[in-house]
C-alpha cells in the first residue's frame, strides 16, 4: 500500500507550489495529495475577495481536517508543510493522528517571538495600513524578492510574482502578533505531538531565519530531527538544488515509516 503525503502550501501560494515534490515523491512510490487553503484556488487576476481578510488559522485548520477526513485513508498520513503551511502542520500534528510530519522553513507557533530587523523590513508597508489585521494583503515585487525569491533568476521571480495570491490579514496577525490573540489560534501543545518529525531550515532565509527553525525544533525535540541547508532560503522547495533537500527528506522517511 502506498504511503500518503498530505502537502500544505504557505501564504500567497497554491497547490501548484508542490509540483516538484509531487513529481519526486510520486516516483518514489508515495501518493501525494496537495491541499489548497481557503480562497487560494482563485486566479490572481480575479477581483479581490474582501472576506479573505477575516479568515483565520482556525478556519484553515477546520478546512484541512475536513479535507483529510474526506480522503478516508486506511492509515494515518504523512503531512508535509511549507512556511505557514508548516505552522498548520504543527497544529494538525497535535490534533489528529498522523504517521510523520515534515516542516520546511516553518512559521513558528504561539509563544515564539519572530520580530527582528529583517522581519520588520518585510512587513513594514503592511503594518502601516490601518486595519491590516482584517484585510487581504500581498507584498510588492521588491519585498517578495527579498523575503522569498532572492535565489531565483529575474525571469523566474517575475513569473512567480504573477502567481501570488492575496493572503488573510487575520491569519498573518495571529502569527506575528500571537500575544494579542485571545483565542491563541496558533498555540501548539508539544506534548500532544507524538509522531516523528523533521524540521528544515534555510541559512539564507530572510522571512523565517534559522533561529526560528532552531527554536521550533527545540520545542518538539522529543520527536523531531533537525537539518539546516546553508545555501537555501525561504522557497527551498523550488530553489536551485531542491533535489538534494527532497532526497534527504525521502531518506529520512524511509528510516522512520
Amino acid at each position: 500500500m502506498k504511503k500518503t503525503i498530505i502537502m500544505i502550501h504557505g501564504m500567497w501560494l497554491g497547490k501548484w507550489w508542490w509540483e516538484n515534490y509531487i513529481k519526486y515523491f510520486t516516483r518514489k512510490g508515495f501518493r501525494c495529495i496537495p491541499l489548497v487553503l481557503r480562497h487560494h484556488d482563485v486566479d490572481p487576476k480575479e477581483p479581490l475577495l474582501p472576506e479573505l481578510g477575516y479568515v483565520g488559522t482556525n478556519d484553515y485548520i477546520s478546512d484541512l481536517k475536513k479535507e483529510i477526513a474526506k480522503l478516508k485513508l486506511k492509515e494515518p498520513p504523512i503531512i508535509m508543510g511549507h512556511s505557514y503551511g508548516a505552522l498548520l502542520t504543527q497544529i494538525l500534528a497535535s490534533q489528529i493522528k498522523i504517521k510523520a510530519f515534515v516542516l520546511l522553513t516553518p512559521v513558528p507557533p504561539y509563544g515564539i517571538w519572530i520580530w527582528r530587523a529583517r522581519m520588520i523590513r518585510i512587513f513594514a508597508k503592511v503594518l502601516m495600513q490601518w486595519g491590516f489585521w482584517r484585510k487581504p494583503f500581498r507584498f510588492n515585487f521588491s519585498t517578495a524578492v527579498y523575503a522569498m525569491m532572492k535565489l531565483f533568476p529575474p525571469a523566474k521571480q517575475k513569473k512567480y510574482f504573477k502567481k501570488l495570491r492575496y493572503e488573510a490579514g487575520r491569519a498573518a496577525c495571529e502569527t506575528g502578533f500571537w500575544f494579542f490573540d485571545p483565542y491563541k489560534a496558533t498555540r501548539v501543545d508539544e506534548k500532544k505531538v507524538t509522531a516523528p518529525g523533521l524540521v528544515i531550515g534555510g541559512g539564507k532565509d530572510n522571512l523565517m531565519p534559522l533561529f526560528l527553525s532552531r527554536r521550533i525544533a527545540k520545542k518538539y525535540r522529543h520527536v523531531v530531527d533537525y537539518k539546516e541547508y546553508p545555501e537555501h532560503a525561504h522557497w527551498i522547495i523550488d530553489e536551485p538544488g531542491w533535489e538534494k533537500v527532497a532526497e534527504d527528506i525521502y531518506r529520512w522517511l524511509k528510516n522512520i515509516i
